[in-house]
Formats: C-alpha cells, sequence, structure tokens
C-alpha cells in the first residue's frame, strides 16, 4: 500500500476509512447477524466500509464489488490489503443488507458514522429539515382494479384448502387469475356500476367467510388489506347496489402492489404518488443526521421530533458514555443554543409549541394569514391572550370563549352590523368570527418572527443549505427521487457464520471458490417475511450508509437507471 500512502490527502475518504475502518466498523458490531457455525463469510469491517463508499459514488452492487476489485484506494480504506486480495461477488452486498434489514439495529452503519461525527466535533446544536417526494414505481389504480387485485391477492396469500372453500363464495363468475379489467362496455354507466357492485360483494362474501377463523399472517394481512379497499371507495345506496362513493378517503390506498404509498402534495399546483423522504442535516457541517421515510399524505412537520430526537433530548445518546465525558459534552451543548430551520409546512402550532418547550429557538417560518377575496385577514385582528379579547381593524373588541381542547373564538356578532368595514371584512349574516388556535401565542410569535429582518437575514443565510444537499441525494447517480418495486417474498441470508476470519487472503470470495454445502443438513426453507415499505435506506439515508430494517434484500442491478431495484411483485 505504499504507492497509495503517499498519494491521498490525509482529509481524504480514503485515508480516514484506512486509519479508522477498524474502530468505526468492529467484527463485535455485527456479531449478532451471525451464527457460530456455517459457512465462512467476508468479513463485515470489508463490506461495511465497501458499502459507505458505493453510497458515496452512488454505485450499484456490481459496480462497487468491481472497484473494490481493481481500485487499490477501495482496498486502502479496507485497512490496507493487498492489491490482489481477492474481490467477492455483488451479492454479499444484498446479503448483508438482509442480515442489517432483520436485525434489532439496522441503521447501525448510518448511527456509527454519526456518532463518530459528533464525537469529532463536526455536529452542533443547529438543524435544518425539508423533505422531497419520492415517486412511487407502481400505476396508481382505479377503484375496480384495487378490489379485483385486493381478492387476487387474498386468494394468493391463502392454502389450497382455504382457497377451494373461499372461491366457493364468489358469486360474480370473476376466476380472479388474470390482472386485466374485465371486458365490458365502459361507455355504458349501467355496466359499470354492475361491475363495481359485482366485484364489492365477491369482496364482501370473502370477508365473511374468513369471519372468527384463525389465519396465517399472510391471509389476515391480505383481509385486512381488502376490506380497506372495499371500506374507502364504496358507498351502498338506498337500492342496496355498492357504487364508487362520491369523496376521497383521507388515507386512502393507491395501490395494493404498494399499499404504503399515498397521493402526496408538496405544494399547491404539484402533487405525486408515493412518499416523502424526510431529512434533519447540521448547517454548518452540511453532515445529515436523522433521516425518516413517510407516505405522501403525510404533513412535513409529523416526523420533525423523530428527526430532532438528538437536539430534543441529546443526553439520551450519552448514556453509554462515562460520567466525566458525558459532563464535558453536555457543558459544550450548553454553550451553544439549539435552532432548527425550516420553511412555512414546519411552521405548525404543535410544531413550534414542541420547540418552545425543548428550549430550542425556531427558526421557522409561519404562513401569514390571508384574507378571503381579499377582505381583512385574522392578522389584521390585534388578539390579546392575558385580557382574553380581540380587537378588530374599527377598533371593537369581542370576548374570547374557550373551548376545552384549548381553543377558542371570538365573535364580533351584532357590532358587525352597522360597522363601516364590514364589506371589507365578511359576508356572514351573524358578523365575523375569530377562531383562535389552543397554539395561538406559539403561532402569533412566529408570524411575528417572520417579518423581522434581523430573523429572516439569519433564516436565509442558513435554511437554503438543506436544499443543496437534497438536490445531491435526488440525483439519478444516488437513485433519483424513484422508489423500488418490492417483491412480496424475502428469503433468509444464505450464511450465517460467526466468528468471520480475519482479513486475509484465504477466505472464499466467489460463488465458484464456496465449499460444498453439507448434504447432511437441512436445508433451511425460504422465510415468508410480510412485504415491508420504503426506508430512506434505499432512496435517501443509504447516502450516508443507512439501511431500513424494510428494505427488501434480494435485488437485481437495473441497467437502465443504474440504481438497485427489487423483483417486481
Amino acid at each position: 500500500m505504499s504507492f497509495v500512502e503517499g498519494r491521498l490527502a490525509p482529509n481524504s475518504i480514503y485515508a480516514v476509512l484506512h486509519r479508522e475502518c477498524r474502530k468505526l466498523f468492529p467484527d463485535e458490531m455485527f456479531a449478532d447477524l451471525f451464527a457460530e457455525d456455517g459457512r465462512r463469510s467476508v468479513p463485515p469491517m470489508i463490506v461495511a466500509v465497501v458499502m459507505v463508499l458505493q453510497r458515496l459514488e452512488g454505485l450499484s452492487d456490481r459496480e462497487a464489488v468491481d472497484r473494490f476489485a481493481f481500485d487499490v484506494r477501495w482496498k486502502y480504506a479496507a485497512g490496507g490489503l493487498d492489491f490482489d486480495h481477492p474481490g467477492f461477488v455483488h451479492t454479499v452486498l444484498v446479503d448483508m443488507r438482509a442480515r442489517l434489514a432483520a436485525s434489532g439495529r439496522p441503521d447501525r452503519i448510518f448511527e456509527r458514522t454519526v456518532e463518530v461525527a459528533a464525537r469529532a466535533g463536526l455536529i452542533g446544536r443547529k438543524r435544518v429539515l425539508d423533505s422531497a417526494p419520492i415517486y412511487d414505481a407502481v400505476a396508481t389504480q382505479d377503484t375496480i382494479t384495487l378490489i379485483r387485485s385486493a381478492i387476487r391477492g387474498l386468494l394468493r396469500a391463502a392454502d389450497r384448502e382455504l382457497r377451494e372453500w373461499l372461491r366457493a363464495g364468489i358469486s360474480s363468475g370473476d376466476a380472479y387469475t388474470d390482472t386485466g379489467k374485465p371486458v365490458i362496455d365502459w361507455a355504458d354507466a349501467a355496466e359499470r356500476e354492475a361491475l363495481i357492485d359485482s366485484r364489492a360483494r365477491d369482496g364482501y362474501a370473502l370477508l365473511a367467510l374468513l369471519e372468527g377463523r384463525r389465519l396465517a399472517a399472510e391471509v389476515e394481512q391480505a383481509g385486512r388489506l381488502l376490506a380497506t379497499v372495499l371500506g374507502q371507495d364504496l358507498d351502498q345506496g338506498e337500492d342496496g347496489v355498492l357504487r364508487i362513493a362520491r369523496k376521497v378517503a383521507k388515507d386512502r390506498v393507491i395501490s395494493t402492489v404498494d399499499p404504503e404509498a399515498r397521493h402526496g402534495r408538496k405544494t399547491v399546483s404539484r402533487s405525486f404518488d408515493g412518499y416523502k423522504g424526510h431529512i434533519a442535516e447540521d448547517p454548518d457541517s452540511e453532515i445529515i443526521t436523522a433521516t425518516k421515510v413517510t407516505p405522501g399524505n403525510i404533513g412535513d412537520a409529523e416526523p420533525a421530533a423523530e428527526l430532532l430526537a438528538d437536539v430534543f433530548a441529546p443526553e439520551q445518546a450519552e448514556q453509554a458514555e462515562q460520567a466525566e465525558q458525558a459532563e464535558q459534552a453536555e457543558q459544550a451543548e450548553q454553550a451553544e443554543q439549539a435552532e432548527v430551520y425550516g420553511d412555512a409546512a414546519y411552521g405548525t402550532g404543535p410544531m413550534l409549541a414542541c420547540l418552545s418547550e425543548a428550549g430550542v429557538e425556531a427558526m421557522v417560518k409561519v404562513q401569514p394569514r390571508g384574507g378571503l377575496g381579499g377582505r381583512f385577514s385574522k392578522d389584521c385582528f390585534t388578539v390579546d391572550l392575558e385580557a382574553e379579547q380581540v380587537r378588530c381593524p374599527n377598533q371593537q373588541t369581542a370576548r374570547i370563549r374557550w373551548h376545552r381542547d384549548g381553543s377558542g373564538v371570538a365573535a364580533f356578532g351584532a357590532v358587525c352590523a352597522a360597522c363601516p368595514l364590514r364589506e371589507r371584512c365578511t359576508t356572514a349574516k351573524n358578523g365575523r368570527d375569530i377562531n383562535l388556535s389552543p397554539y395561538e401565542e406559539h403561532l402569533a410569535r412566529g408570524r411575528a418572527n417572520s417579518a423581522d429582518p434581523d430573523w429572516l437575514a439569519r433564516y436565509r443565510a442558513t435554511r437554503p443549505k438543506v436544499e443543496r444537499k437534497i438536490a445531491h441525494m435526488m440525483r439519478r447517480r444516488h437513485g433519483g427521487r424513484r422508489a423500488r418495486v418490492r417483491a412480496h417474498q424475502r428469503s433468509t441470508p444464505t450464511s450465517r457464520s460467526w466468528p468471520p476470519p480475519l482479513t486475509s487472503p484465504a477466505w472464499p470470495c466467489s460463488a465458484s471458490s464456496r465449499p460444498p454445502a453439507d448434504r447432511g443438513r437441512q436445508q433451511r426453507p425460504d422465510q415468508g417475511l410480510p412485504r415491508g415499505g420504503r426506508g430512506l435506506g434505499d432512496e435517501v439515508t443509504a447516502f450516508s450508509g443507512r439501511v431500513d430494517n424494510r428494505t427488501d434484500p434480494h435485488s437485481r442491478q437495473d441497467p437502465a437507471t443504474s440504481m438497485e431495484c427489487d423483483a417486481p411483485a
């Protein structure tokens, strides 16, 4: 490795990993992923280093193992291995992700890198929050397709005996064996209505047959999905016919292939189907400290508490430290005021109250109130919470009536009848009402801050940094905004041997050099695990080495996009 020693900058990622890889990723860190017997495996420290460099450079599994085999910098980063050190097949990376995903700490590589960065003083007490859409990789389904697909999934999940019993309850004559829609005259409203009614009745009949039975987990999951699909889209008329409801369910399932995907909206004019990826970033070092993926219909502020766990309760991260180190860390944290930056999507009452209770300065914008039709907005009224009254632009006051949930209302009533400003204020017959949130104090303070020039200067100098980070992560080389397709079943990892051998050329490094399986030992059957959703380990957090505990371990390379994609369901 003397060839590399003098040619790499000391602060390069390869040099840092070379010096610290054994401390960062010791074998003990991965001990729970392996059993004591079985085939020898690639040392997990090497795999962890390859996974970190893979995400840093945006490579597929095949590209990453090729880089490890032929790029001397990668072997230098993995502890100074010789150039002729054998490589390994790309499925080793798939297998390691499977082990991590099935473990109790699936994010340990990501957590370890953040922990080391914090100990090095690279992470302070400031955080910037933002989110980005992650587009679903499956087609959004209409109601009839949802119902037929859910019924087909239930029949597929049932064993042979239960499947035949369920098929006896189908009255429409549909075999539910193909994915295409039944052939009808789609221009005829009566035929469309009859189709919906008959397939919906098939679904309800199947659920009735399952009532009271002990079901396998997969069958129960499929039954719940069918019940959800039937309940969200259908209404029964007075004539008893089941029709598509003239409404949109609040948490509507849009695809049975990916039941966790949702309709989302990033702005008023921009909608999408899929998920939202949320990140928290230290604005000074631009290190991502936490990530979260949610369905697309979840508000940006809802997962903020999880993203800011280290800011809200830093003592939880220091429990394993010795008393002296914990005291020093606490003194350092007290010296720096915690700050959280976010756009108006994070300016909700609960979010602002949470930041205030934690003693965190809220550098979060709060959207100003707009007046409907150009009339006076709520901001034109003076709210005095201490005096429990509201003053209108005409200097008239109204008492606040508080409700049990902490909200309130100030009704001006008859005062508005003779008010000269009525046309600019309200068209209500009973006068103007001002509704107050339980978090009115925090919202009012946030709106006042958003209008302060000094506050805005700090905000504009810091918050845009997270936009650059998201733009970097959403580039195609790192996976882009397209989520993966999930398979319905996952298999167990191919090897569980522990401990791994020392880092040396002696261990098997390819499929051709693996020892033959023990023919006397019964082969373990594949595990039929429930189908999971997405985590940012696939789309966002993977760039810093994180693996989500629901990530499908069996992936294949998509040559069109240079990203990993799982086998389609």
